[in-house]
């Protein structure tokens, strides 16, 4: 039996993937907390350099799994680590340019479409007819739940290389989770698999963090900042992940992470004092009740996400 044909229990798939998400809907409000000489790629990069290495030194396994597996396997994992890099490195930018409200709809709408697509390509299952009707209704009430504030402004003319870049961020997504998808259903440990990846792509990315202004790191504010990133929304957040991979297929796994933006839009309600128009609030129950209909038991025939 395939991990895709294998019903996962909420407890060992879905739970703590959305907890993932949980997590990853800090980051927007913390990253507004960094001191405002800090360029947002270089929040990213630091962010994770310092999360990376925690994932890589904290597993041993992450350590010896590129000696150990195959060529293949090996190249995978350099793959992984480029599309790690690629996602902070164009999502950043694409919200400079095109806002954060656009930026997220489309990086994390595209990024379950993307995974789809790619996975069925890859012959790593095709997606059902469940996963297809949940996915839309969450991208649906994403869009509106984050889009809500902006309807009004529409005037506003849209960045196409933000946009662009947005949907690379969604695609870079979308190829390391498969990766690490794939290399974990080959019986690969996930923390090991984790490590490997985002050590390699802590490793990359130090180039960026270098070139870049680098004395806001030293400010109690932004030492904070960075330190929630790697540690939380990194190390913590793709220990979840990577454990969830283990019970879901990449297809489901990026299609619950959807419920990032409505964490973000939560806090921001809560911790911000901002407010939601009621579509919006429309917007977050449709965006639940996709999620709900993707986590319900239900039958699952072989080869489906």
């Amino acid at each position: 039996m395939t991990l895709a044909a294998r019903p996962a229990r909420f407890a060992d798939g879905p739970l703590p993937i959305l907890a993932a998400a949980l997590l990853w809907g800090t980051t927007g409000t913390v990253g507004s907390l960094a001191p405002g000489g800090a360029p947002a790629t270089s929040i990213g990069a630091a962010g994770l350099v310092l999360g990376g290495l925690l994932l890589f030194l904290a597993d041993r396994t992450a350590w010896s799994l590129p000696r150990v597996c195959g060529a293949g396997e090996r190249w995978l994992l350099g793959c992984g680590a480029v599309a790690v890099v690629g996602y902070p490195l164009t999502f950043y930018p694409a919200v400079t340019r095109a806002g954060v409200a656009v930026a997220t709809v489309i990086a994390l709408g595209s990024a379950p479409v993307f995974t789809g697509l790619l996975g069925w390509l890859a012959r790593q299952g095709r997606p059902g007819g469940r996963w297809a009707g949940a996915t839309a209704l969450a991208v649906l009430g994403c869009g509106v739940l984050v889009l809500g504030p902006e309807l009004a402004d529409s005037g506003r003319a849209v960045d196409l290389l933000g946009v662009l870049l947005a949907a690379l961020s969604g695609l870079s997504y979308a190829v390391y989770s498969l990766i690490a998808g794939r290399l974990i259903a080959a019986g690969r440990p996930s923390a090991g698999v984790m490590g490997a990846m985002f050590g390699g792509a802590a490793v990359l990315v130090l180039p960026v963090l270098a070139l870049g202004p680098v004395g806001w790191l030293l400010s109690p504010r932004g030492a904070g900042v960075v330190l929630h990133l790697g540690v939380v929304t990194t190390f913590l957040a793709y220990r979840l992940f990577g454990h969830g991979l283990r019970h879901a297929s990449a297809q489901t796994a990026t299609t619950l992470t959807l419920a990032e933006p409505a964490v973000a839009a939560v806090l921001g309600v809560a911790a911000l004092d901002e407010r939601l128009p009621a579509v919006s609030w429309c917007g977050l129950a449709v965006l639940a009740a996709g999620l709900a209909f993707l986590t319900l038991p239900g039958r699952r025939r072989a080869g489906q996400a």
